[in-house]
């Protein structure tokens, strides 16, 4: 039967090379922000600290009451092959294990070591790390960043300071440590690896909390029958993050799935390398984030001594980077059970069969809830089906056997097998209740054998073999559920990452022609603070991204000329920093026609300006042409802590405040995601053929997200905001305009 990974070491044999060929895979594969080559550093070689030869235990004791008694027993019963140093001068020897008074007196530098020791003394330690060449070391020592005061956070700051200097990496602190099945290397002190140690498996897991990560995930896991190659409890994540234990789990041979339990991500950009990576790899990436109501964030910051970000940003993030999110931690473990497998989808199109109509109700329900498709069977499939169970009659999708199937031998396999040939299905849930060892047999061997993916839902038992259970086939390697809700969700995590690997390659964004960032540039003032509309639509259109007709009148002749040149109805609005919001002034005239109506309207919009701030910097009045019978839309740029930029779209003028209909990219963006994106939305029916109203015109607006989204990424670092609302977006073949944009730039960054 189809097995997991056999669990051998990858990297104990290549510990001490430089491991070259490790870091040129990552730099020549790797993308950054902009779709460039990451750099050498973005994820260190791990290799010594997840596989030392030699790893040394300060605060190691008998003591199991204490921390580092329970970390040096765990060591030692995990059965690491290496050799172990025990460090405290006060016992000549810890668990039978010769001790040795300081790091200074070991007989070979270690590669990795654990400090249990009271916050004030962890400084020293780690200098005596760096003094021994130490390249790895776990800090379990609580009192430091994660207690948010100040001075705890200059102290974790400094030692992480201090580590770089000297060429130490750390995990921690205020952390748990770490497993490794594959090396049988464990420096943690977890209970939930009591007893005989479990088989290396295909899974990796990486989280800040040893709790949730090493019992709610890992322990829960194994319970039901999976394999872990690597789990990594990092607390704090002072210095070594989430992004570089999942690198080394991703690029390892021994892992398929990396889970990751994040209660902060504080460098989107490092993630959004590591996305790139998973994706080359075809290994997914599942994650449980925390923090997505006010509370939770809350919670999570005072857990670790970080801030969240906008949770609804991290969900369309995620969503475009391939990074599969997920609401609880069984559902990481659940989702790797068929991940795993590695049997990619091409649609969302699935069957389910059973003898239990129920179960098929219940199933058919949450599966459209997730956005899984049940077509008709084919023909052929109908014929085939009706030979093998004469009076089935016809079958719907998904297929109830009824009492056709029921004592027939193998008859439920051969159904199963008959729909899954299909080719209009995907993806097949074979529904078990209680069933016969032969018949449960059968199942899992059509699971074997299939190219297409198969996710068995065993609600009952074996009738006449209590040795075969739905543990013992996970153990084999086959996704078995226990109820229809954890299956579908895992069945829809496989058709989303499909869809991504699917057209990854395809949706690396590509800088369009036509965008002069240094002429942008040139026009950016040096000093922070607000551009007027007319300021901003000059920098804007530098991407190529177009206002309405429109002219800046320094007095009324030049107004006069620019309203008949127009030859229509227009918006005159005072154009000036420090006045953004020209309504709230009465500032800005509307429907405008007329050259008596043009002085009246310049006289009053100046004076409503002076009026409203006498001593605004008043550029002119923008004479514009009115736009009628457009879309309206919102496209935004704004900065979010972990991702920088961030592109918001929804529907424009004052629908946004009402509806709050909108939804967010990265910077730059791809046209697809930009589609996927808008079609998205509440609204999206507005951009349609509606009644008689024609359809707006859909390719111009992605065109200018797009553009707008390379304007993010280039220049972000100056724009603190920006705005565009509304845009106008015309009938199809009529393009957008923009009618309003607004620009707040930040100081420059040295």
């Amino acid at each position: 039967m189809w097995k997991t990974l056999s669990g051998k070491s990858p990297v104990r044999d290549t510990i001490h090379s430089t491991n070259t060929l490790f870091a040129l895979q990552i730099i020549t594969t790797m993308h950054a922000t902009d779709g460039t080559p990451a750099t050498a550093s973005e994820f260190p070689d791990l290799a010594g600290f997840f596989a030392p030869r030699r790893v040394a235990l300060l605060g190691a004791t008998d003591d199991l009451s204490k921390f580092g008694g329970r970390c040096m027993k765990q060591l030692i019963d995990f059965g690491f092959p290496g050799e172990i140093y025990p460090i405290n001068p006060k016992r000549p020897q810890v668990m039978g294990v010769a001790c040795h008074p300081s790091l200074a007196d070991t007989p070979h530098p270690p590669d990795h070591v654990g400090i249990v020791l009271p916050a004030h003394a962890v400084a020293g330690a780690v200098d005596d790390c760096i003094a021994r060449g130490v390249r790895f070391a776990t800090v379990f020592s609580a009192g430091f960043g994660e207690q948010g005061t100040p001075e705890a956070l200059q102290a974790q700051n400094a030692l992480v300071e201090r580590a770089r200097a000297g060429g130490l990496r750390l995990m921690g602190p205020n952390c748990n440590g770490l497993v490794n099945f594959v090396d049988q290397f464990a420096l943690t002190s977890t209970a939930s690896i009591n007893g005989p140690r479990a088989q290396a498996g295909d899974i990796g897991i990486v989280g800040q909390s040893g709790g949730a990560g090493q019992v709610n995930v890992m322990w829960r896991a194994i319970e039901m029958g999976l394999g872990i190659s690597y789990q990594v409890s990092c607390g704090n994540a002072a210095d070594l993050d989430l992004m570089d234990y999942a690198s080394f789990m991703l690029e390892s041979e021994s892992t398929r799935v990396v889970l990751m339990l994040a209660e902060r991500l504080a460098d989107g950009p490092k993630l959004r390398a590591l996305s790139h990576r998973a994706a080359q790899l075809r290994k997914p990436l599942v994650m449980v984030k925390a923090g997505r109501t006010e509370m939770g964030a809350k919670a999570a910051a005072s857990h670790t001594g970080a801030v969240t970000g906008a949770d609804a940003v991290f969900d369309k993030v995620l969503e475009q980077l391939g990074i599969l999110r997920v609401d609880d931690y069984p559902d990481l473990y659940q989702c790797a059970m068929l991940l795993r497998r590695q049997r990619w989808t091409r649609s969302a199109q699935v069957s389910a069969t059973s003898i239990s109509g129920g179960n098929l109700v219940l199933l058919a329900d949450m599966g459209a809830g997730q956005g899984l498709q049940w077509p008709e069977f084919s023909d052929t499939t109908q014929a085939q089906l009706q030979s093998q169970l004469p009076g089935f009659g016809t079958a719907t999708n998904p297929a109830d056997l009824t009492a056709a199937a029921i004592g027939q031998k193998g008859a439920f396999a051969q159904a199963a097998k008959t729909i899954l040939e299909d080719p209009a299905i995907d993806l097949m849930m074979p529904v078990l209740t209680i069933a016969s060892a032969d018949e449960v047999r059968s199942v899992a061997q059509l699971s074997e054998q299939s190219d297409k993916a198969v996710a068995i839902i065993w609600t009952g038992r074996a009738s006449d073999d209590a040795t075969i259970t739905p543990r013992s086939l996970v153990q084999q390697g086959h996704a078995v559920y226990r109820d229809a809700g954890p299956c579908v969700r895992a069945v829809s995590a496989l058709q989303r990452f499909s869809a991504f690997l699917h057209t990854y390659a395809e949706r690396v964004p590509q800088r369009p022609a036509g965008l002069d960032r240094a002429r942008a540039l040139s026009l950016l003032p040096e000093q922070p603070g607000l551009l007027s509309e007319w300021q901003a639509k000059q920098v804007l259109g530098c991407y190529g991204l177009r206002a309405t007709r429109e002219h800046l009148a320094t007095d009324i002749a030049e107004a006069q000329a620019c309203a008949r040149q127009i030859g229509a109805p227009v918006a005159m609005k005072i154009q000036s920093p420090d006045i953004p919001h020209k309504t709230e002034a009465k500032a800005l005239k509307l429907r405008v026609q007329g050259d008596a109506q043009v002085v009246q309207a310049y006289a009053e919009v100046l004076a409503n300006a002076q009026a409203y701030k006498p001593d605004a910097k008043i550029e002119g009045v923008l004479v514009q042409e009115m736009v009628e019978d457009a879309q309206e839309m919102l496209i935004g740029m704004s900065h979010d802590p972990t991702w920088g930029p961030i592109i918001t779209v929804g529907l424009g003028g004052v629908w946004v405040e009402v509806l709050k209909d909108v939804t967010f990219l990265l910077a730059p963006s791809h046209p697809d995601h930009i589609r996927t994106a808008l079609a998205g939305l509440r609204g999206y029916g507005m951009l349609q053929e509606v009644r008689g109203r024609p359809a707006r015109d859909l390719d111009a607006l992605v065109d200018f997200i797009e553009r707008f989204s390379w304007l993010a990424a280039d220049l972000g670092p100056r724009i603190e905001e920006l705005d565009v609302n509304p845009l106008a977006v015309r009938a199809q073949g009529q393009g957008v305009a923009m009618v309003d944009a607004l620009m707040l730039l930040g100081a420059p960054k040295a």
